[in-house]
């Protein structure tokens, strides 16, 4: 796949003269973990950085106070690129998912393909999406999503580190939940007989998942924890939460799975006498609609950077970027920044992401980026034929509409 010589040059040559600036807002970001919703400093520095370079900016994007929207249109008409920007970390580990790379390498595509944007014609963007690793309120990007924010968006590109170089790969969909059980206090000796035991209720739900699992396909997964048990054990619980996560290889199957989640709380608290309370916390992630021939495009240009890829095996982790893909074409690799054994959310990974090798993979991935956008700005056929490829993928798909 060939783009105009002069602009390759062009987008290369940016990111080169840009590079000390880069992996020092990376390093910057990753020496100041910041957990989702929480992201004040670093996406003050992207925005400042985006700022310098000529893009308008939209803050506080779906309510989320750590969000913004970067964006630059050319005179000339073309197709919209956005690049995702992820920058939160995560509790206690730090930067130990590499997002501090993430935003800085689609923050600089995106300053990169403006260089030569206005001689190729289109808009650019760059969604600054607070959260992606969860917790309360979190992944923005499906808040966007539901907000119509990708409306108008032909692609969208992001890269994240990894272990080793590959493709996209399939993820898991996902809801997280709180359930509450209310029961009422009494002497557990005493008058054991006048309470109800909303501890009891909590240990019924959590057996009753364990009998539910021998149902549940290889991929689901049901994992959550007590967060609030109880006072003192010569008190009958009044009152109990914990916190779960469901995940499935689909939406449509997973709101399946919440939902038959929800039915055994409620049947713990019919057993019991407590009142139950299911609540979510979090937008729910939706599993990834690969797009090959958009990840085919990408890989050509990482590879024309010197980048070696390898093919990977479905993993079970999730990301909100899979929303975005099931309303947008769009591509999740991962670059390689260290040894073959590293393993995401892991003290090693945290280390990984401020090193040397980690900061060859943000330029190299700042400029595959960059010049994937380009390919696709300059050759309207294969854009199309991405298109025409993601809206085969959609209509693929089954949906159930669950009441949960």
């Amino acid at each position: 796949m060939t783009v105009t010589a002069q602009y390759r040059t062009r987008i290369e040559k940016t990111v080169d003269q840009l590079s000390n600036r880069l992996i020092d807002i990376s390093h910057k970001i990753h020496a100041r973990p910041e957990v989702g919703n929480e992201e004040f400093f670093a996406s003050r520095t992207l925005i400042d950085l985006l700022e310098d370079f000529g893009f308008e900016i939209e803050k506080n994007i779906s309510s989320y106070d750590t969000g913004f929207i970067a964006s630059y249109k050319a005179e000339k008409e073309g197709p919209t690129i956005a690049f995702l920007a992820e920058y939160d970390a995560l509790p206690g580990l730090g930067h130990a998912c590499g997002h501090n790379l993430i935003g800085t390498a689609s923050s600089a595509a995106g300053i990169a393909l403006k260089q030569v944007v206005d001689k190729v014609g289109g808009q650019l963007r760059i969604y600054g999406t607070p959260a992606e690793e969860g917790g309360v309120n979190g992944s923005a990007k499906a808040a966007y999503v539901k907000d119509g924010r990708f409306a108008d968006v032909d692609v969208a590109l992001m890269v994240h580190p990894g272990h080793d170089s590959y493709e996209t790969i399939p993820t898991l969909a996902v809801d997280v939940f709180e359930v509450e059980f209310f029961g009422k206090p009494a002497h557990a000796s005493e008058n054991p007989h006048d309470g109800i035991n909303a501890l009891d209720a909590m240990l019924q739900f959590y057996a009753g998942i364990n009998a539910y699992r021998q149902q549940m396909l290889d991929t689901d997964r049901v994992h959550g924890v007590i967060l609030e048990g109880g006072q003192a054990p010569n008190i009958i619980p009044e009152y109990t939460k914990a916190r779960f996560f469901t995940r499935a290889r689909s939406r449509g199957h997973l709101n399946d799975l919440t939902r038959r989640i929800k039915a055994i709380a409620e049947g713990a608290a019919l057993q019991t006498g407590a009142r139950m309370e299911f609540s979510f916390i979090q937008n729910g992630v939706d599993d990834f609609f690969i797009n090959k021939t958009l990840d085919g495009v990408f890989r050509e240009m990482a590879e024309s950077l010197g980048e070696q890829f390898h093919d990977d095996n479905f993993g079970f982790g999730a990301t909100d970027t899979g929303n975005v893909s099931q309303v947008v074409p769009t591509i999740h690799p991962h670059i390689k920044i260290g040894s073959s054994t590293l393993i995401g959310h892991t003290k090693e990974f945290c280390e990984a992401a401020a090193s040397p090798k980690a900061d060859e993979a943000l330029l190299m991935s700042a400029k595959a980026l960059a010049l994937t956008g380009l390919a696709l700005m300059e050759d309207a056929e294969l854009l199309e034929s991405i298109k025409a490829t993601h809206k085969d993928v959609v209509e693929q798909q089954t949906f159930t509409d669950w009441s949960i």
